[in-house]
């Protein structure tokens, strides 16, 4: 495994929590608390690996900012992405911890209050951060 391995890496972590995060909530959904608690677990475990590789590979390359090759329209619609997705992924650091502490100490009233809102944030920072690689290293690489 080279430095140039850790963004697939961190995209299959990605693509991994997606599934997970939806796997739990049709699991929750469902009535099948002790499943969501065992895949909501995984998934959060999945994140904080994903967390890890993310740091390691910005250590690794020295904080070198990736550049998006793509133009126009898609520039601007990435950065947007981009953005919100860096925005919301601060707040899932906090928020998907804090959701699982409820959990754990049986307050599953605050619990579900705080996983309305952490669940969407935390779909979408997982859905965006495989679209983020696809359109660095797949779709839109800047020329080299």
């Amino acid at each position: 495994m080279s430095i140039r391995d850790i963004p697939a890496l961190n995209a299959t972590l990605n693509g991994l929590a997606t599934v997970l995060i939806t796997a739990g909530f049709i699991l929750i959904k469902t009535g099948r608390k002790e499943a969501h608690r065992k895949v909501m677990t995984t998934a959060m475990v999945v994140s904080a690996l994903f967390l890890v590789g993310y740091v390691t590979h910005k250590i690794l390359i020295r904080g070198v900012h990736t550049p998006f090759g793509g133009e126009g329209l898609i520039r601007t619609a990435y950065y947007v992405m981009l953005i919100s997705h860096i925005l919301l992924a601060i707040s899932i650091a906090y928020l998907v911890p804090r959701t699982f502490l409820f959990a754990i100490q049986g307050n599953y009233e605050r619990h579900q209050a705080w996983a309305k809102w952490t669940f969407p944030i935390w779909y979408y920072v997982s859905v965006t951060g495989v679209l983020v690689y696809f359109s660095l290293y797949q779709w839109w690489p800047a020329a080299k």
